[in-house]
């Protein structure tokens, strides 16, 4: 029986680190964002992937932009787009706050007013796929 728990318990950690729900704000799945950077929609189907050198792609491995490591966002000509800042502002790239990521996951507007969640999922890869590029 003990056996059993530890395998059932250690099934259950793989499935909650294989991917991160992303919702929308009243709680209804819209996404997935998989350990590995890739991104997919309610259905499961591949729509992105974030890498870990920070390039985004679309589904067919074209580069669509970047994550760099001091929180800029640059689209695929290396143009900025916008920045996630230390404390979770999102700002687009006239440096005007456009949401806020917080620690537990919720995804605001800049009016404060949750616009969906994303718990566990790095505050970068959030950014990303609510408020700057359109993974459909």
């Amino acid at each position: 029986m003990k056996h059993f728990i530890l395998l059932l318990i250690f099934f259950a950690s793989i499935t909650y680190v294989h991917a991160q729900n992303l919702q929308s704000e009243s709680h209804s799945t819209i996404g997935y964002i998989k350990a590995d950077g890739t991104i997919q929609g309610s259905s499961h189907s591949t729509l992105g992937y974030i890498k870990n050198d920070g390039t985004i792609q679309n589904a067919s491995h074209s580069t669509v932009g970047y994550i760099k490591s001091d929180g800029t966002f640059q689209n695929s000509s290396h143009s900025t787009s916008g920045y996630l800042k230390n404390d979770g502002t999102v700002q687009n790239s006239s440096h005007s706050t456009i949401g806020y990521i917080k620690d537990d996951g919720t995804i605001q507007n800049e009016s404060h007013s949750t616009i969906g969640y994303a718990k566990g999922v790095k505050k970068e890869w959030a950014a990303v796929t609510f408020f700057f590029f359109k993974f459909e």
